[in-house]
């Protein structure tokens, strides 16, 4: 099981994530359309799966409603962040109001 506070890295680019909160399912953050090795990993680098290149960025917080997980992108890559075959949404910040 995925424990907050772990990395994770991409098999496909450069993308690392920082996992925020835990998913309530059984799985592998994914990045470019392929499972994400913790970091620290060697692998052979694999080829992003089509639809899943459009790439993170560093220090944007990424979400899967659906399996409850949370990720904090810590290096930038080319591939879609994503979990169960499903591509992760980017969390928007809140905008703080105004002051005088």
């Amino acid at each position: 099981m995925i424990k907050p506070g772990t990395r994770w890295k991409s098999r496909v680019c450069d993308a690392e994530v920082a996992v925020i909160r835990a998913p309530k399912i059984e799985g592998l953050p994914q990045c470019g359309g392929a499972d994400m090795v913790p970091r620290g990993t060697v692998v052979e680098p694999l080829p992003a799966a089509a639809g899943f290149d459009v790439g993170c960025e560093t220090g944007k917080r990424y979400r899967s409603e659906a399996a409850g997980l949370e990720v904090l992108c810590t290096a930038a890559g080319k591939g879609t962040l994503g979990f169960g075959g499903v591509a992760l949404t980017l969390v928007e910040t809140k905008k703080l109001p105004a002051s005088d």
